[in-house]
């Protein structure tokens, strides 16, 4: 896709200095920029880069004056940072506006889909799928019987959804997860053998949901694991059955939360993080990496360690542990001149 200075000032209502014909078909940093590329300039340490870029077009604010001659036909706006920001989101939507149904596909006699939907080749649409409008579905995604899809939705390649689940609008699925898979529910008998005991409930996700490449989130056994608005999750995240998630926490790549827990609003939880089953995860509760928590947490926490303590209490236990050798040895010391006195 090809772009002209003229039209990327209109939608940023910015003003040109130089060729409104440059043409840019990409995006590039300033100190990268080629022929037939857009860049900005927002931050001052990098201004010198605006004499020698060689980017079609920059992006500057109001108050950018050249001090030398430069190539590059600029826009100047009021904040070139927020104008480059809202450039790229118009350009993820017009690449991803996608529409209609591609070939090979599946789609069940009773499936139910709305207006300006897309549907990739070999995309599968289970008994009684209700899709809304404008949803896009890539390739090879799977949709299970009884699910629902709200407006504006996106699943990307290869997604795989369960039977009854429930999406609501304005939700992304990035490729690879998988939604509604059997929780780990087993029972062992008298000879230690297990067998598997049904999972029967489902997934809720709420509106405005963003979910990572490869992450996996487990049917309830009864009821329904449920994701709140506004949750962003990464990638390669394991979401256990009947988990509860509050509206708008957000949760770091490859973090494991057991059965049955319930975490609260708008936390912030750190990558590779480990939350046992059972418990409560009050509201803003913030949980660095790497941490283990086993325990009820309480609003307004901050942890950090395995088993997590205070993140305040585990800074100054660091000190400790780094001085740990040095403190032995003191020890060591004290204690022969007591015994050589004593």
């Amino acid at each position: 896709m090809k772009f002209k200075a003229s039209q990327i000032a209109e939608i940023l209502e910015g003003t040109i200095e130089g060729n409104p014909d440059a043409e840019v078909s990409e995006l590039a940093k300033i100190e990268e920029g080629k022929e037939g590329s857009l860049t900005f300039l927002s931050n001052p340490k990098y201004t010198s880069y605006i004499y020698s870029t060689k980017a079609s077009i920059t992006i500057v604010n109001d108050s950018f004056e050249a001090d030398e001659p430069i190539n590059t036909t600029l826009i100047k706006v009021k904040d070139a940072y927020k104008a480059f920001s809202t450039l790229l989101e118009y350009y993820n939507q017009v690449k991803l506006r996608k529409s209609g149904i591609e070939k090979p596909s599946y789609i069940s006699d009773s499936a139910e889909y709305g207006e300006d939907i897309y549907l990739g080749a070999f995309t599968y649409l289970g008994d009684n799928v209700k899709i809304g409008n404008n949803v896009k579905i890539y390739p090879y995604a799977y949709v299970g019987d009884n699910t629902v899809i709200g407006d504006n939705s996106t699943l990307f390649a290869g997604v795989k959804v369960y039977s009854e689940t429930v999406i609501g609008e304005n939700v992304t699925l990035h490729g690879g997860c998988i939604i509604g898979a059997d929780g780990f529910g087993f029972s062992p008998n008298e000879k230690g053998e297990y067998s598997k005991v049904p999972q029967i409930g489902n997934v809720i996700i709420e509106d405005n949901v963003d979910i990572g490449a490869g992450t996996t989130i487990d049917r309830a056994t009864l009821g329904s694991t449920i994701i709140r608005k506004g949750v962003k999750l990464d990638n390669h995240i394991q979401i256990a059955h009947n988990v509860e998630i509050g509206e708008h926490t957000v949760i770091a790549a490859q973090t494991g939360v057991a059965g049955s827990t319930k975490i609260g609003k708008n936390c912030i939880i750190g990558g590779q993080v480990g939350i046992v089953g059972h418990i409560t995860i009050g509201d803003r509760a913030k949980i660095q990496a790497q941490s283990g928590i086993g325990r009820n947490v309480k609003d307004d926490e901050v942890l950090q360690g395995s088993p997590a303590i205070g993140y305040s209490d585990f800074n100054k236990s660091f000190i400790h542990f780094k001085n740990l050798p040095k403190t032995v040895d003191l020890l060591h010391q004290l204690d022969k001149k007591v015994n050589k006195n004593g």
